[in-house]
């Protein structure tokens, strides 16, 4: 629950920072926010939180 609502609050600020910058519209931001709301609802999504979980763990295990 901690990293994903972490990946959510670091994925928002980056969303914002592209948006002021003139990176990217609000269009287009919009509709990539409307593409991740629907493909949580999909199928996929249990296979997609399974992968960022592992990919978390792993970035975890790194020792620096």
């Amino acid at each position: 629950m901690a990293i994903s609502l972490s990946v959510v609050l670091l994925l928002a600020i980056i969303l914002v920072v592209l948006i002021r910058g003139g990176s990217i519209k609000a269009g287009p931001a919009v509709v990539a926010i409307l593409f991740g709301f629907f493909l949580a609802s999909t199928g996929m999504a249990p296979s997609i939180n399974r992968f960022l979980d592992s990919l978390a763990d792993t970035i975890n295990s790194i020792g620096f």
